[in-house]
Protein backbone atom coordinates (compact mmCIF):
# COMPACT_ATOMS: atom_id res chain seq x y z
CA UNK A 1 0.00 0.00 0.00
CA UNK A 2 2.83 2.59 0.62
CA UNK A 3 3.98 1.59 -2.58
CA UNK A 4 1.22 2.77 -4.14
CA UNK A 5 0.66 5.83 -2.33
CA UNK A 6 4.75 6.95 -3.67
CA UNK A 7 3.62 5.91 -7.51
CA UNK A 8 0.04 8.02 -7.23
CA UNK A 9 2.46 10.82 -5.67
CA UNK A 10 5.26 10.31 -8.48
CA UNK A 11 2.10 11.08 -11.05
CA UNK A 12 1.96 14.42 -9.67
CA UNK A 13 -2.20 14.53 -9.33
CA UNK A 14 -1.64 18.53 -8.60
CA UNK A 15 -0.72 19.20 -12.38
CA UNK A 16 -3.73 17.19 -13.75
CA UNK A 17 -6.19 19.81 -13.72
CA UNK A 18 -3.99 22.30 -15.91
CA UNK A 19 -3.95 19.47 -18.42
CA UNK A 20 -7.63 19.05 -18.90
CA UNK A 21 -8.27 23.31 -19.50
CA UNK A 22 -8.17 22.52 -23.09
CA UNK A 23 -10.99 19.79 -22.71
CA UNK A 24 -13.14 22.00 -20.97
CA UNK A 25 -13.23 24.98 -23.69
CA UNK A 26 -13.45 22.60 -26.58
CA UNK A 27 -16.35 20.66 -25.15
CA UNK A 28 -17.95 23.37 -24.33
CA UNK A 29 -17.70 25.20 -28.16
CA UNK A 30 -18.98 21.55 -29.49
CA UNK A 31 -21.90 21.72 -27.05
CA UNK A 32 -22.95 24.93 -28.91
CA UNK A 33 -22.32 23.76 -32.39
CA UNK A 34 -24.67 20.54 -32.06
CA UNK A 35 -21.16 18.63 -32.07
CA UNK A 36 -20.58 17.02 -28.78
CA UNK A 37 -19.90 13.58 -27.92
CA UNK A 38 -19.72 12.08 -24.65
CA UNK A 39 -17.73 9.04 -25.96
CA UNK A 40 -15.09 11.36 -27.27
CA UNK A 41 -15.49 14.08 -24.58
CA UNK A 42 -14.35 11.32 -21.91
CA UNK A 43 -12.08 9.37 -24.20
CA UNK A 44 -10.00 12.50 -25.06
CA UNK A 45 -10.01 13.51 -20.74
CA UNK A 46 -8.13 10.15 -20.60
CA UNK A 47 -5.70 10.56 -23.29
CA UNK A 48 -5.05 14.11 -22.05
CA UNK A 49 -4.43 12.07 -18.38
CA UNK A 50 -2.21 10.10 -19.69
CA UNK A 51 -0.28 12.50 -21.66
CA UNK A 52 0.22 14.19 -18.48
CA UNK A 53 1.08 11.34 -16.05
CA UNK A 54 3.86 10.00 -19.12
CA UNK A 55 4.88 13.72 -19.04
CA UNK A 56 5.43 13.80 -15.24
CA UNK A 57 7.27 10.15 -14.74
CA UNK A 58 9.70 11.04 -17.86
CA UNK A 59 10.08 14.13 -15.81
CA UNK A 60 10.80 12.16 -12.81
CA UNK A 61 12.75 10.11 -14.24
CA UNK A 62 15.19 12.68 -16.70
CA UNK A 63 15.58 15.02 -13.63
CA UNK A 64 16.72 12.10 -11.53
CA UNK A 65 19.33 10.69 -13.64
CA UNK A 66 20.78 14.50 -14.41
CA UNK A 67 21.06 15.27 -11.01
CA UNK A 68 18.80 18.13 -10.99
CA UNK A 69 16.62 16.85 -8.51
CA UNK A 70 18.58 17.22 -5.39
CA UNK A 71 18.60 18.49 -1.87
CA UNK A 72 18.83 21.63 -2.93
CA UNK A 73 15.00 21.47 -5.35
CA UNK A 74 12.55 23.83 -3.62
CA UNK A 75 9.40 21.83 -5.11
CA UNK A 76 7.80 18.94 -3.14
CA UNK A 77 10.00 15.78 -3.24
CA UNK A 78 10.14 13.20 -6.63
CA UNK A 79 10.31 9.74 -6.17
CA UNK A 80 13.90 8.73 -8.03
CA UNK A 81 15.22 11.73 -5.65
CA UNK A 82 14.14 9.76 -2.84
CA UNK A 83 15.34 6.90 -3.38
CA UNK A 84 11.40 5.25 -3.32
CA UNK A 85 11.84 4.01 -6.51
CA UNK A 86 14.62 3.29 -8.84
CA UNK A 87 15.52 4.37 -12.24
CA UNK A 88 14.71 0.69 -13.77
CA UNK A 89 11.26 0.76 -11.89
CA UNK A 90 10.29 4.21 -13.44
CA UNK A 91 11.32 3.25 -16.96
CA UNK A 92 9.49 0.28 -17.16
CA UNK A 93 6.52 2.83 -15.70
CA UNK A 94 7.32 4.96 -18.57
CA UNK A 95 6.99 2.17 -21.19
CA UNK A 96 3.49 0.94 -19.97
CA UNK A 97 1.77 4.73 -19.70
CA UNK A 98 3.34 4.63 -23.10
CA UNK A 99 1.43 1.65 -24.20
CA UNK A 100 -1.48 3.07 -22.07
CA UNK A 101 -1.09 6.59 -24.03
CA UNK A 102 -1.38 4.62 -28.05
CA UNK A 103 -3.94 2.31 -26.70
CA UNK A 104 -6.19 5.85 -25.43
CA UNK A 105 -5.12 7.87 -28.46
CA UNK A 106 -5.57 5.03 -31.25
CA UNK A 107 -9.50 4.64 -29.47
CA UNK A 108 -9.79 8.53 -29.57
CA UNK A 109 -8.84 9.34 -32.96
CA UNK A 110 -11.17 5.75 -34.14
CA UNK A 111 -14.19 7.10 -32.18
CA UNK A 112 -13.88 10.92 -33.69
CA UNK A 113 -12.75 9.65 -37.04
CA UNK A 114 -14.00 6.08 -37.87
CA UNK A 115 -12.14 4.31 -41.03
CA UNK A 116 -13.27 6.84 -43.57
CA UNK A 117 -11.72 10.37 -42.76
CA UNK A 118 -7.77 9.16 -43.57
CA UNK A 119 -6.35 12.86 -43.31
CA UNK A 120 -7.95 13.74 -40.09
CA UNK A 121 -7.05 10.10 -38.56
CA UNK A 122 -3.32 10.57 -40.08
CA UNK A 123 -3.19 13.99 -38.71
CA UNK A 124 -4.05 12.98 -35.39
CA UNK A 125 -2.02 10.11 -35.20
CA UNK A 126 1.04 12.09 -35.76
CA UNK A 127 -0.13 14.88 -33.25
CA UNK A 128 -0.54 11.57 -30.96
CA UNK A 129 2.80 10.60 -31.78
CA UNK A 130 4.23 13.62 -31.06
CA UNK A 131 2.76 14.41 -28.17
CA UNK A 132 4.31 11.43 -26.60
CA UNK A 133 7.37 12.30 -27.82
CA UNK A 134 7.27 15.38 -26.44
CA UNK A 135 5.85 14.79 -22.98
CA UNK A 136 9.06 11.84 -22.78
CA UNK A 137 11.98 14.54 -24.07
CA UNK A 138 11.13 17.16 -22.12
CA UNK A 139 13.83 15.80 -20.10
CA UNK A 140 14.98 12.61 -20.88
CA UNK A 141 17.74 12.32 -23.24
CA UNK A 142 20.85 14.16 -23.83
CA UNK A 143 19.01 16.80 -25.60
CA UNK A 144 16.09 17.06 -23.89
CA UNK A 145 14.53 20.49 -24.91
CA UNK A 146 13.55 21.04 -21.76
CA UNK A 147 17.46 21.96 -20.75
CA UNK A 148 17.53 23.71 -23.62
CA UNK A 149 14.99 26.43 -22.63
CA UNK A 150 12.45 25.30 -25.11
CA UNK A 151 9.76 24.16 -22.64
CA UNK A 152 7.87 27.22 -22.87
CA UNK A 153 6.84 26.98 -26.31
CA UNK A 154 6.10 23.08 -26.72
CA UNK A 155 3.60 23.88 -23.36
CA UNK A 156 2.39 26.38 -25.29
CA UNK A 157 1.50 24.24 -28.25
CA UNK A 158 0.31 20.97 -27.02
CA UNK A 159 -1.28 22.74 -24.01
CA UNK A 160 -2.81 25.58 -25.83
CA UNK A 161 -3.52 25.06 -29.52
CA UNK A 162 -3.40 21.53 -29.88
CA UNK A 163 -5.26 21.02 -26.94
CA UNK A 164 -8.10 23.59 -27.90
CA UNK A 165 -8.33 23.30 -31.24
CA UNK A 166 -7.30 19.74 -31.71
CA UNK A 167 -9.70 18.31 -29.16
CA UNK A 168 -12.44 21.03 -31.38
CA UNK A 169 -11.19 18.94 -34.41
CA UNK A 170 -12.20 16.01 -32.98
CA UNK A 171 -15.62 16.82 -32.09
CA UNK A 172 -16.78 19.19 -35.26
CA UNK A 173 -14.40 17.79 -37.71
CA UNK A 174 -13.11 20.97 -38.57
CA UNK A 175 -12.06 24.78 -37.18
CA UNK A 176 -14.08 27.53 -36.71
CA UNK A 177 -12.68 30.93 -35.51
CA UNK A 178 -14.13 30.61 -31.87
CA UNK A 179 -11.12 28.50 -31.28
CA UNK A 180 -8.18 30.80 -31.53
CA UNK A 181 -7.99 33.34 -28.93
CA UNK A 182 -9.65 30.78 -26.25
CA UNK A 183 -6.73 28.77 -27.45
CA UNK A 184 -3.58 30.92 -26.84
CA UNK A 185 -4.96 31.61 -24.00
CA UNK A 186 -4.71 28.60 -22.60
CA UNK A 187 -1.58 28.11 -24.04
CA UNK A 188 -0.34 31.50 -22.70
CA UNK A 189 -1.48 31.00 -19.25
CA UNK A 190 -0.36 27.40 -19.21
CA UNK A 191 3.40 28.70 -20.36
CA UNK A 192 3.49 30.87 -17.40
CA UNK A 193 2.77 27.88 -15.10
CA UNK A 194 5.84 26.25 -16.57
CA UNK A 195 7.55 29.40 -15.75
CA UNK A 196 6.54 30.30 -12.44
CA UNK A 197 7.60 26.75 -11.44
CA UNK A 198 10.97 27.31 -13.16
CA UNK A 199 10.65 30.51 -11.77
CA UNK A 200 10.76 28.89 -8.55
CA UNK A 201 14.04 26.61 -9.45
CA UNK A 202 15.66 28.97 -11.26
CA UNK A 203 19.24 28.57 -8.94
CA UNK A 204 18.90 24.93 -8.38
CA UNK A 205 17.98 24.59 -12.38
CA UNK A 206 21.29 26.86 -13.27
CA UNK A 207 23.56 24.82 -10.32
CA UNK A 208 22.42 21.96 -12.12
CA UNK A 209 23.15 23.22 -15.82
CA UNK A 210 19.35 23.24 -16.77
CA UNK A 211 19.12 25.98 -19.10
CA UNK A 212 15.63 27.02 -18.61
CA UNK A 213 14.34 30.15 -19.94
CA UNK A 214 13.55 31.56 -16.53
CA UNK A 215 17.76 30.75 -16.03
CA UNK A 216 18.38 32.69 -19.95
CA UNK A 217 16.59 35.33 -18.79
CA UNK A 218 17.52 35.61 -15.34
CA UNK A 219 15.53 36.99 -11.99
CA UNK A 220 14.41 40.66 -13.07
CA UNK A 221 13.58 39.32 -17.00
CA UNK A 222 12.06 36.57 -16.32
CA UNK A 223 9.65 38.37 -14.01
CA UNK A 224 8.80 40.98 -16.92
CA UNK A 225 8.30 37.89 -19.30
CA UNK A 226 5.87 36.30 -16.66
CA UNK A 227 3.63 39.33 -16.52
CA UNK A 228 3.78 39.78 -20.71
CA UNK A 229 2.23 36.02 -20.50
CA UNK A 230 -0.59 36.65 -17.72
CA UNK A 231 -1.16 40.48 -19.30
CA UNK A 232 -1.79 38.81 -22.93
CA UNK A 233 -3.69 35.97 -21.79
CA UNK A 234 -6.03 38.67 -20.06
CA UNK A 235 -6.28 41.00 -23.01
CA UNK A 236 -6.99 38.48 -25.64
CA UNK A 237 -9.91 36.46 -23.05
CA UNK A 238 -11.35 40.14 -23.02
CA UNK A 239 -11.05 40.09 -26.82
CA UNK A 240 -12.86 36.85 -27.10
CA UNK A 241 -15.86 38.11 -24.58
CA UNK A 242 -16.24 41.10 -26.53
CA UNK A 243 -16.15 39.44 -29.99
CA UNK A 244 -18.64 37.23 -29.18
CA UNK A 245 -20.68 39.58 -26.66
CA UNK A 246 -24.72 39.12 -26.79
CA UNK A 247 -25.32 39.58 -23.09
CA UNK A 248 -23.08 40.56 -20.05
CA UNK A 249 -23.09 37.27 -19.20
CA UNK A 250 -20.50 36.66 -21.90
CA UNK A 251 -18.47 38.39 -19.53
CA UNK A 252 -18.70 36.02 -16.17
CA UNK A 253 -15.15 34.69 -16.74
CA UNK A 254 -13.44 38.38 -15.73
CA UNK A 255 -13.59 37.36 -12.11
CA UNK A 256 -10.82 35.10 -12.66
CA UNK A 257 -8.73 38.16 -13.63
CA UNK A 258 -8.87 38.99 -9.82
CA UNK A 259 -6.84 36.11 -9.02
CA UNK A 260 -4.63 36.74 -11.78
CA UNK A 261 -3.98 40.25 -10.95
CA UNK A 262 -3.42 39.60 -7.12
CA UNK A 263 -0.78 36.44 -8.24
CA UNK A 264 1.08 39.19 -10.47
CA UNK A 265 1.35 41.42 -7.24
CA UNK A 266 3.09 39.00 -5.38
CA UNK A 267 5.64 37.51 -7.99
CA UNK A 268 6.34 41.22 -8.19
CA UNK A 269 7.14 41.63 -4.66
CA UNK A 270 8.75 38.29 -4.49
CA UNK A 271 12.29 38.13 -3.40
CA UNK A 272 12.62 34.31 -2.52
CA UNK A 273 12.07 31.46 -4.77
CA UNK A 274 10.73 29.37 -2.12
CA UNK A 275 7.57 31.50 -1.74
CA UNK A 276 6.56 30.86 -5.58
CA UNK A 277 5.46 27.50 -4.58
CA UNK A 278 2.15 27.82 -3.53
CA UNK A 279 1.29 30.20 -6.15
CA UNK A 280 1.57 27.33 -8.27
CA UNK A 281 -1.07 25.67 -7.41
CA UNK A 282 -3.28 29.07 -7.68
CA UNK A 283 -2.60 30.04 -11.02
CA UNK A 284 -3.18 26.33 -12.24
CA UNK A 285 -6.47 26.51 -10.68
CA UNK A 286 -7.20 29.94 -11.99
CA UNK A 287 -6.57 28.81 -15.51
CA UNK A 288 -9.04 25.99 -14.87
CA UNK A 289 -11.84 28.11 -13.44
CA UNK A 290 -11.00 30.83 -16.38
CA UNK A 291 -11.49 27.55 -18.87
CA UNK A 292 -14.52 26.47 -17.17
CA UNK A 293 -16.35 30.39 -16.95
CA UNK A 294 -15.48 30.75 -20.77
CA UNK A 295 -16.51 27.94 -21.78
CA UNK A 296 -19.72 28.66 -19.92
CA UNK A 297 -20.35 32.57 -21.12
CA UNK A 298 -20.06 31.27 -24.99
CA UNK A 299 -22.68 28.72 -23.84
CA UNK A 300 -25.35 31.44 -22.50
Amino acid sequence: MKKVSIWISSMRLRTLPLSLSGIILASSFAVYNGVFKWSICILAILTTLSFQILSNLANDYGDGLKGTDNKNRVGPERAIQSGKISPDEMLNAIKLNVLFAICLSTCLIYCAFGVTNFTLTATFFVLGTLSIIAAIRYTVGTNAYGYKALGDIFVFIFFGLVSVIGCYVLFAKRIDAVVYLPAITIGLLSTAVLNLNNMRDIKNDETSNKMTLAVKLGSKKVKIYHYILIISAIVLSLMFGLLFYTSSYNLIFTITYIPLIIHLNKVNKNSDPKDLDPELKKLALTTVLLSILMGIAYLI
